[in-house]
This record gives structure tokens, C-alpha cells and sequence, in this order.
């Protein structure tokens, strides 16, 4: 019993169980307002078009040589390498503090604690491959999670703040305390990016500099409309309180249009996860059921490419579904 539980068959059908629940959870769980690939260059065009890139662009060095300073040479290294600045901007869109450093290191030790295991169970190189993949993900996949996840709720608490920015204008009060009203009155992470905003512009920052400094922390199209809307005001005039009331209006309607979008695909939602779900739930039922029946599948070269197969072809279908009910905003 202990042999066919650790056959290679098994392990291969585990791993491809495995992935198709991660695929579902990537695909079917993460928030509608999350770091989707097309919104996210559809902001820094916009951003590009609003923003001084070379001033912003000298600034945010001058920024990174000050922060990577106040590091010990070892972990001066570590972050100078390349593609660590685009992970740490990444890892403070998420809320944390911690090197990006720390986070590659992470998936490498996982990758071979994971890596390991699979040797130790399979003995199997293409396991052992896959898991070390699996394992160098994983960091990496939870900062991506949770930079989605912080976006999505600083989001919708951003008409709420709109509105205290209004009432601060409306009662005489200049942008900057404003600003600061929102850090005060609101908590959670938007509380926290507004008195950042505030303290970068009471330490002597333009304002200018200060909201896009707000937009690239967190690059959403909420945000970039309010910014975008200031920077705008702030150029050609007008009044800022009705242009934030109207844009509080707008943002409203938008999180209801959201919403009104996920209950009418949540049929869709359910549908993918039935079908992605009705194979290993099957798989169960014969394993539990009739344990003669699959070690022919499992044990045939042929039947390891019918799971593969069946595997990739599933993948595929979830991915096709989520494709299907996602809208883009």
C-alpha cells in the first residue's frame, strides 16, 4: 500500500491536483480590482503622460542611493542587483517591510526544501523539477496576493477620503491639511498612503511630486483619477470640491457597476469551479471506491500522458472561463 501511494503515477497526479487548485485560486479568488497586466500599463501610460519623467525619474534615484545607504555592504549587494528595485516597490505596494533580498532567498531555500521532498518521494526528476519551481513561486505569489489585496481595499475606502478632502476644502482648509484630515480620520493602509502623501509634502516636497509619489504606491485607476484630477485643477484652475464631489460620484458608481458584474458571473464562477473540480472529485470517489480500478492508469505510460493531458486541458478551460467573465476597467 505504502509503494502505490508513493508511485511515480500518484505523485504525477498529486502534483497536477495540486496546480489545478492553484490555477482556481489564482484565477477565481483574487479581488476584481487587482493588479491585472493590462490596467496596470494602462496606468503607467497614464502616469507617463501626467508626470515629468526625467525630474520623477532623478528623484526616485536620489531616493534609492539614500535607502540603499543605510544598508550593510552585503545587503547593499543584494539590492543593487537587477530586478530588485521593481521587487521592493512591489513589496511596499503589499504593506510589508522587508529587503527584496530576503524574499529571493526565500523562494530559493522553499525551492529546496520543496525539491527535497519531492526526491525523497518520487524519485523522480520532473517532480523534483516542479516543485522546486513551485517553492521559488510561493514568495512571490503571496506579495503579489497581498499588494492586490491592499490596492483593492485602499480602493474602496478612496471615496471616503475624496469626500473628507471636499468638506476640508470646502471649509477653507489649503490641499495639504486636507491631506492630512484623510491620514487622521481614516485607518487601514488608505489612512496610512495619505499621511505619507502629507509628510511628503510638510517635509518640503512639491504637492505635484508628492501625488505621484501616492499614485506609484498604489497604481490603481481610482487613484489616478483623483490625482490626475488635482494635478489638472491645480493647473488650469477651478473649483477642486465640486471636481472631487463629481469624482467621488464616479468612483461610487463604479465599485456598484463592480459589483453588479461579480453577482451576475458568480453563475460563471461556480461553473468553473465545478468543472475544475468534478475531475479530482471522481478520481477520489474511484480511489476510495474501487482501488483496483487505477493502477493501470497511473502505473501505463500511456495513462500518465492521459492525466497530463487532462490536466493541461483543464487548466486551459479555467483560464478560458476566467477570460470570459473578467471584465477590464
Amino acid at each position: 500500500m505504502l509503494d502505490q501511494l508513493l508511485s511515480p503515477g500518484l505523485s504525477l497526479y498529486l502534483f497536477m491536483v495540486f496546480a489545478a487548485v492553484v490555477m482556481l485560486s489564482q484565477g477565481l479568488i483574487v479581488p476584481t480590482f487587482g493588479d491585472a497586466r493590462k490596467t496596470e500599463r494602462h496606468i503607467k501610460k497614464r502616469l507617463a503622460r501626467v508626470a515629468s519623467a526625467s525630474h520623477r525619474g532623478q528623484l526616485r534615484s536620489l531616493l534609492r542611493e539614500k535607502y540603499l545607504r543605510r544598508l550593510s555592504g552585503p545587503e547593499r549587494f543584494f539590492e543593487s542587483l537587477p530586478g530588485m528595485e521593481s521587487l521592493a516597490r512591489r513589496i511596499e505596494q503589499s504593506g510589508h517591510q522587508i529587503l527584496a533580498y530576503k524574499i529571493v532567498l526565500l523562494g530559493f531555500a522553499l525551492s529546496l526544501l520543496l525539491a527535497a521532498t519531492a526526491w525523497w518521494l518520487t524519485r523522480q526528476s520532473p517532480a523534483v523539477i516542479a516543485f522546486a519551481l513551485i517553492g521559488f513561486w510561493l514568495p512571490f505569489f503571496k506579495i503579489n496576493r497581498d499588494r492586490a489585496q491592499r490596492i483593492a481595499s485602499i480602493e474602496e475606502q478612496l471615496p471616503d477620503a475624496v469626500d473628507i478632502i471636499k468638506r476640508a476644502l470646502r471649509a477653507g482648509h489649503p490641499f495639504s491639511d486636507a491631506v492630512n484630515m484623510v491620514g487622521q480620520e481614516l485607518d487601514g493602509a488608505v489612512g496610512r498612503e495619505f499621511a505619507l502623501t502629507f509628510a511628503d509634502i510638510n517635509y518640503g516636497n512639491d504637492q505635484r511630486n508628492a501625488l505621484l509619489g501616492l499614485l506609484e504606491r498604489v497604481p490603481s485607476m481610482t487613484v489616478t483619477a483623483m490625482v490626475t484630477a488635482v494635478l489638472i485643477q491645480k493647473e488650469t484652475g477651478g473649483n477642486l470640491a465640486e471636481i472631487l464631489e463629481q469624482l467621488s460620484k464616479l468612483i461610487r458608481a463604479r465599485f456598484r457597476f463592480y459589483r453588479k458584474v461579480r453577482t451576475l458571473s458568480a453563475e460563471g464562477r461556480l461553473s468553473a469551479w465545478i468543472l475544475g473540480m468534478i475531475p479530482l472529485a471522481l478520481f477520489a470517489v474511484v480511489w476510495v471506491t474501487t482501488p483496483d480500478y487505477l493502477p493501470t492508469l497511473l502505473e501505463e505510460p500511456l495513462g500518465r500522458k492521459l492525466i497530463m493531458g487532462a490536466a493541461v486541458l483543464m487548466l486551459i478551460g479555467t483560464m478560458w472561463i476566467k477570460k470570459l467573465i473578467r471584465i477590464e476597467a
